[in-house]
């Protein structure tokens, strides 16, 4: 398909498989890449509780092995997420020395607040032939301008529909696209609640020119998240999903013990620090979502799930998209 964002990304589907931490891996990401659209490796990418590490240059030793396992099941291309800290980032810098040694031709590069955009790190990216893949936790169109200024190539409007972590503003889908479409001349992709040939229809309507999709890939044959949770994902609609603040926002989940503490958490008046630490970051992601153990972890998703009707190769979820995209 010819528009800007298969141009500059190189792929033949303006379709990008999203981060999502521990849930990500070769075989995933590989898969999205030969479907025609671009796999993205997110941060413990292809680990396990006995595989994690805690060290950054121990992390990063572990992405360049993953890279390498995609390198051997594709020639096409993909990306990694880089998540860069405002202070004392000891994790940008190894992670990114591995991406350009290991010629990682994109990188989904998450912004959450003051301090994160940053300037060199853009032009260090830029410098190596990287594309950048601009995607804020709390995209505006502030934001969205000084991503530009930077060097991004293509940025990502996330709507509160999204699971994993949420905007702090519930904007929906519906209402960030075009907001963010309109205040920009780089290239637009939605994300949030993309799920079908409906929803992607409905985002280049919007004003998006390609489609970023999380839950919907993580209910695919390829994707490492328990067997258990993607029948449940597909029994699922957004009505079963309940939302709790945390840090930095919100998240949303499946009920499980863990969910609905936190449920009763906030609606006690915990604080959100309080809540966040309760909810254990991503380590109650691998817990619920690779191990199928709701009682210490959650099953965050995103409000479209109702659309997800079975477990389905990367191959035909692409295809399904496609259809809408291409109206």
């Amino acid at each position: 398909m010819n528009n800007r964002i298969c141009q500059i990304l190189n792929i033949e589907k303006p379709i990008i498989q999203a981060p999502l931490s521990w849930l990500t891996d070769a075989r995933l990401v590989a898969a999205v890449g030969n479907a025609g659209g671009m796999g993205v490796l997110g941060p413990n990418a292809g680990l396990t509780a006995q595989t994690a590490v805690s060290t950054s240059e121990e992390t990063a030793q572990k992405m360049r092995e993953e890279i390498q396992k995609v390198k051997a099941l594709t020639n096409k291309p993909f990306g990694v997420n880089l998540i860069p800290m405002a202070e004392n980032d000891i994790w940008t810098a190894p992670m990114v020395a591995v991406i350009k040694d290991e010629k990682v031709p994109a990188v989904v590069y998450t912004g959450y607040g003051e301090g994160t955009i940053k300037p060199e790190l853009f032009a260090e990216l830029k410098q190596a032939g990287i594309k950048i893949i601009y995607r804020d936790l709390n995209p505006t169109p502030e934001n969205t301008r000084l991503a530009e200024q930077a060097g991004a190539d293509i940025i990502v409007a996330t709507g509160f529909d999204e699971g994993g972590t949420l905007p702090a503003v519930a904007l929906g889908t519906f209402s960030i696209v075009p907001l963010i479409a309109d205040s920009t001349n780089l290239p637009v992709m939605a994300a949030g609640g993309i799920v079908d040939r409906r929803t992607a229809k409905a985002a280049l309507a919007l004003g998006a020119e390609g489609v970023f999709a999380g839950s919907l890939f993580l209910s695919s044959i390829e994707s490492r998240m328990h067997t258990a949770v993607k029948e449940r994902l597909v029994q699922s609609n957004g009505l079963d999903l309940m939302l709790f603040r945390t840090m930095p926002a919100y998240y949303r989940s499946l009920s499980g013990k863990l969910a609905d503490k936190l449920v009763a958490m906030d609606k006690a008046g915990a604080s959100n620090e309080e809540l966040g630490k309760t909810m254990g970051g991503l380590r109650g992601l691998r817990l619920g979502m690779l191990e199928n153990n709701s009682d210490e972890g959650y099953i965050s998703l995103g409000t479209g799930i109702g659309a997800i009707k079975a477990v389905r190769s990367v191959a035909d979820i692409v295809d399904e998209l496609m259809v809408g995209i291409k109206g």
